[in-house]
């Protein structure tokens, strides 16, 4: 009788002690921190709404890219390796989520990206999936936008060429701007960390531009398009989802006032119950409307939940096949199904900064680009 009362006891030690540890890999400090800062927001408002699965506790581990792509692989392997995490959420920059995804293959750890949109991310993966959507589809809905909306001629391009986002978007941009609609293109170079774009500006002008396309990330959007303003540019600006953060318009004022980028998510779309609920719930824990890694980490962390609970185990593999085995998860950024790539297939949304915020453009559905 004492001994099953033991064994009863342990076992309920156990119970209490147990734990399925979930990563969270994110720049949390470095150039892009506020994507970072962002996307937690996101993932601690979804834990403190469900922070239980399969009778145990959640904990969560974060670690830190610094946003660069080999601290990016370094925090993975610590993820996997000694902190035995059952599945990863992050990153969030195409090329830190590239690097990491390097380690989740080799150690068959399922990573879920939040805003990479490089296809190359998930691209003969098979521990690999994503919450947003992909550069072909972001790109094409961007000169379709540009041609169709603006009635774009010439396009210049501000391209970061030390980031893989900033480069895959460019090009999925100029096929379809150049092919369908015979536009001119012409793209300048830059590099992460730049602040001063006078050269760049320069050849825009010459150029003719009637479109500036900021394929980059929010600190140099704002830096690139104040010194666009003050050097006499009065044509449309235009960008992809690295402009995503308040911190455009800190940075940049109103010389990013009129700006268009594509996006995953904007409070104003909003229809569901879901959706609302969240925005209120947002509102209530930061006392601020969520920004777009805000959502998007958010679902990232709920459909990683709901994969553990569907595949009714911690095992890592097992996590990975429920994964990518989603269909029509319901998330606040919109309905999630991952296809057999692990990229998620989701609509395009279009916003304008206007009046010193962001307000809703239009929405452009896959099938549209077709």
């Amino acid at each position: 009788m004492r001994k099953t009362v033991v064994v009863l006891w342990l076992l309920l030690v156990l119970s209490v002690f147990a734990e399925i540890k979930i990563g969270v890999l994110l720049p949390l400090t470095g150039g892009i921190s506020a994507f970072g800062d962002w996307t937690k927001k996101g993932i601690e408002l979804a834990y403190k709404q469900k922070n239980t699965v399969l009778g145990q506790k959640i904990v969560l581990v974060y670690a830190d890219t610094r946003s660069e792509k080999t601290e990016a692989a370094n925090a993975m392997a610590r993820l996997a390796d000694k902190e035995k995490v059952v599945a990863v959420i992050g990153e969030i920059a195409s090329s830190n989520s590239m690097a990491a995804a390097e380690i989740a293959e080799a150690r068959k750890v399922p990573q879920v990206a939040v805003t990479s949109t490089n296809p190359l991310v998930t691209q003969g993966k098979k521990f690999v999936s994503r919450v947003c959507f992909i550069d072909p589809l972001q790109g094409t809905a961007l000169a379709e936008f540009a041609a169709k909306n603006l009635k774009a001629k010439k396009v210049a391009i501000f391209v970061d060429i030390e980031q893989d986002y900033s480069v895959g978007l460019t090009n999925y941009f100029v096929e379809r701007f150049e092919k369908k609609y015979k536009g001119q293109v012409l793209k300048v170079q830059y590099k992460s960390g730049d602040q001063e774009f006078s050269a760049q500006i320069g050849q825009a002008t010459a150029f003719g531009a009637d479109v500036i396309m900021f394929t980059g990330y929010y600190n140099e959007i704002a830096l690139a398009a104040q010194q666009a303003r003050s050097m006499g540019y009065k044509g449309y600006f235009i960008a992809g989802d690295g402009a995503d953060a308040p911190e455009l318009i800190k940075i940049g004022g109103k010389a990013v006032e009129g700006l268009y980028f594509t996006t995953h998510y904007v409070p104003e779309a909003a229809t569901t119950k879901l959706a609302k609920d969240f925005v209120e719930a947002f509102k209530k824990e930061f006392g601020t409307l969520p920004a777009m890694n805000a959502a998007l980490g958010y679902d990232a962390y709920m459909l990683v939940v709901n994969a553990i609970e569907r595949a009714k185990s911690a095992d890592p593999v097992k996590i990975n096949e429920a994964i990518r085995a989603t269909k029509g998860f319901q998330g606040v950024s919109g309905n999630i199904t991952i296809d057999a790539n692990g990229n998620a297939i989701k609509d395009v949304i279009i916003v304008k900064v206007k009046d010193g915020k962001f307000a809703f453009e239009t929405r452009i559905t896959p099938e549209n680009l077709q």
